[in-house]
């Protein structure tokens, strides 16, 4: 019998006495080479253990092997708050980041499919037009030459250059494939001069300093109605070229105002703007495809190089199941391993359940789970072993028949011999685990501990909120209600959507689904959510910096502020630590940022304020006994409370309550914004969008990082919101919110250029009964029908 090497010992990943975030003196063994979910209610602790502890580390140990030059280059890591970790190995996280929403940015780019498929087109392409560049959109064709003169010992020699790049960037619209063209109605109003706040430009207001630039230029008279303004001035406000002027006596450039615009906010993503920025844009701004590349963004030499009649524009355009098809047609010896290559990577995409994308698809515009299963296919051909694969919800937008294909896929990465850590909600995925670690028992200050460890059947009867509830099951509805009127959609086409004519039932709760690329979204945001009296909320980025908190975004800090100066006799602007309040040595950070040149920043609690933010002299004005930083530092349950009683302000009362009933009464009212999960994110949307005054909600998969046990809750804040009157619409793939719809409106039967048609509308009742379309058989199998 060979004994044991002491190598084989190090089986598991250990952690001793982990703190952060909420995480209460945590310590923990996980199996290595097995695949382990991490469950608990939002909230719970699971991330700041599996990304804040875990994968942080592992990822701060591998930077620190290179040298203090490479580390300048790469994101600087704190050391979690943990007492002592071993066995950690390589973490390569997956998780639900957008990607970068780079108007730039394809699907293509993203996966470095499309640098393969422009060295195939330069191989192979008839005619051959230069270099894999000539085919990429993002470099332009550059030629220029000149003169430089070069000193050789005592003497100087004049050498001329010439220097030429052929790119592929289509001139007109630069690579970006849309041009835009500006309604000039909408940034000025031409019965009003400057003075009077002519210009309607977010941030030009009369009296501020992009105004003022325009009335003291001397071009046209700023007390003068616009629509007076003769051809040339309005040319010079609008469209003259960059000057020097004097303003208030300093040298200044001038540019038309159209021109700035131009460079300042429509050369940016729309996605990546703030809200009132956006708003202005998609009001102001027409983008229609360039005339001259028909939106492909490449120029005519990269479109006229084929190979069987196919082009680089078309290859990209196609769905990437019809791609992998077409490159399987093609056989080359001399590029046998590219073709290889490319046949693997769309094999990939198509496994993983996004075959219906193309590779021209913004990845800006994809959804959190598509962001996610898109970073996935890198590592599904990976040759790396013993490595920790680290996955936030990779069940997210996933109909329950793509979450068997993803649980294949897990079980596949730890076939390899790979430890998988999956932090998860829905029951289908839980159940695949060999190990699971519960934590909780609750949310925020009330969670942070583990109160379970082992097999599945064992969670089931350990008597944790989510050992009660993984077998729950919820029951189709004795009666529907009845609706009042409907929501007409006529010949719906965008993206794969087939002339799709449907009726959405008003005054009820309508689920729409389908599996992933059926078309649910494109058929509700592009035939829905623009209209008058809807109100849509999805789970893109909340913009902000790390002083944004759920305080400052939802209007919660304008109430507190002036309750504390109302109280105390004193200026608002004190209870804001980004204003007169701030503390004067982190201005209003809370910690003190030190920048160590090529080495990793340090970032350490301000020692004035000890991270509290704001100035000492502040901190002795109180509200109900408490101080602002004290209050800024409350659960919204708690802070709920407080403004109920001993603080009493109604306006802040009222959206914490709101806060309360999406389900985010565990979230501290001054945590940063940037540590907020995508599901955090959309419920903190919908508890501001509860006050406006629309008529229709639309919600993009508002379960989405919600516990089984929350998820009633969701259902029970849908049904008050159409109590109350509203219509309430809802892409949903979770089954228990498909049971609980008065009116189900199923899209398909497959994804991209199979699905984009309506192949089932009715009560969900009738969907079980018909078991006509995939989403019946699943619903039907989900309430034991």
């Amino acid at each position: 019998m060979t004994a044991t090497h002491a190598a084989d010992d190090h089986d598991r990943i250990r952690v001793q006495g982990a703190r952060e975030n909420n995480l209460k003196d945590v310590s923990v063994d996980i199996p290595k080479r097995r695949l382990t979910v991490f469950t608990g209610v939002s909230g719970s602790g699971k991330s700041s253990l599996v990304f804040g502890t875990i994968a942080a580390e592992s990822q701060r140990m591998i930077n620190e092997t290179y040298s203090a030059f490479v580390q300048g280059f790469m994101p600087s890591l704190a050391r979690p708050d943990v007492d002592s970790m071993s066995g950690l190995t390589t973490a390569i996280i997956v998780d639900q980041e957008r990607m970068g929403a780079n108007s730039r940015s394809t699907v293509g780019t993203a996966t470095d499919a499309n640098a393969m498929l422009r060295i195939l087109f330069s191989r192979l392409g008839e005619p051959h037009i230069g270099s894999p560049q000539a085919f990429s959109f993002n470099i332009p064709s550059v030629q220029g030459s000149g003169a430089m003169t070069i000193e050789k010992g005592a003497e100087s020699v004049e050498i001329s250059r010439t220097f030429s790049q052929l790119g592929g960037m289509c001139p007109r619209c630069e690579g970006m494939g849309s041009v835009n063209d500006i309604d000039l109605t909408q940034i000025y109003d031409a019965s009003k001069s400057l003075l009077e706040g002519a210009i309607t430009v977010p941030g030009y207001t009369a009296d501020g300093w992009a105004v003022k630039l325009y009335a003291e230029s001397g071009f046209f008279d700023p007390s003068k109605k616009l629509g007076d303004y003769s051809e040339q001035e309005l040319h010079d406000l609008l469209y003259k070229e960059p000057v020097k002027v004097k303003v208030s006596g300093i040298n200044i450039s001038y540019e038309g105002l159209v021109s700035k615009l131009q460079k300042s906010m429509l050369s940016k993503d729309v996605d990546a703007m703030q809200p009132h920025i956006r708003a202005f844009v998609e009001r102001a701004v027409t983008f229609t495809a360039c005339p001259e590349c028909g939106g492909t963004r490449l120029n005519e030499g990269a479109r006229a190089s084929r190979i069987g009649g196919v082009n680089i524009a078309d290859a990209c355009s196609m769905q990437i199941s019809d791609l992998a098809a077409w490159v399987r047609t093609l056989d080359d010896p001399s590029v046998a391993p590219l073709l290889a290559g490319l046949r693997e990577l769309f094999d990939s995409f198509v496994d993983i359940g996004l075959g219906y994308l193309s590779l021209d698809r913004p990845s800006g515009t994809l959804s959190g789970g598509e962001a996610q299963r898109t970073k996935m296919i890198r590592h599904l051909g990976s040759s790396l072993t013993d490595v920790t694969y680290v996955f936030d919800e990779p069940t997210i937008g996933l109909h329950p028949h793509d979450i068997q294909r993803m649980n294949t896929l897990l079980r596949q990465l730890r076939d390899k011999g790979n430890t998988v850590l999956v932090v998860e909600h829905k029951p289908e995925a839980i159940a695949i685990a060999d190990h699971v670690v519960d934590l909780g028992p609750g949310a925020g200050s009330a969670g942070g501990t583990i109160c379970f460890e082992g097999t599945v059947d064992e969670l089931r009867h350990s008597g944790t909120l989510t050992g009660r509830h993984l077998d729950d099951r919820a029951r189709l509805k004795d009666a529907v209600r009845p609706s009042t009127s409907a929501l007409e959609v006529r010949g719906a086409r965008t993206h794969n959507l087939q002339g799709v004519d449907v009726d959405l039932p008003l005054g009820v709760l309508t689920v729409v689904t389908g599996v992933a690329g059926s078309g649910k979204s494109s058929l509700i945001h592009g035939s829905v959510s623009g209209r008058k009296g809807v109100v849509s909320i999805d789970q893109g980025a909340i913009r902000g910096s790390r002083r944004s908190n759920p305080a400052t975004y939802t209007g919660l800090l304008e109430p507190i502020r002036k309750a504390f100066a109302k109280e105390n006799g004193v200026k608002p602007a004190l209870f804001s630590a980004n204003s007169e309040g701030a503390c004067p040595n982190c201005n209003g950070a809370g910690v003190i940022y030190t920048d160590l040149g090529p080495m990793s920043t340090v970032s350490s609690p301000c020692e004035v304020c000890e991270g509290k933010r704001f100035d000492a002299s502040v901190l002795d004005y109180k509200l109900g006994g408490r101080d602002i930083s004290e209050v800024l530092a409350m659960p919204v349950d708690e802070a709920e409370r407080f403004f109920a009683t001993e603080g009493k302000v109604p306006a802040a009362h009222a959206i914490l309550k709101r806060l309360v009933d999406v389900g985010l009464g565990y979230l501290s009212i001054g945590q940063p914004l940037t540590t907020l999960s995508g599901g955090e994110r959309q419920r903190l949307k919908l508890a501001t969008a509860m006050a406006e005054k629309g008529e229709v909600y639309v919600l993009d998969e508002p379960t989405t990082g919600l516990h089984l046990a929350d998820v009633e809750n969701l259902l029970g804040l849908l049904d008050r919101l159409v109590a109350s009157g509203k219509s309430v619409i809802v892409i949903e793939h979770h089954q228990a919110v498909m049971a609980h719809a008065d009116w189900i409106v199923d899209i398909g039967p497959g994804a991209g250029h199979d699905g984009g048609q309506v192949v089932f509308e009715g009560t969900p009742a009738d969907l079980v009964a018909e078991r006509s379309t995939l989403t019946g058989q699943h619903l039907a199998a989900y309430v034991g029908a």
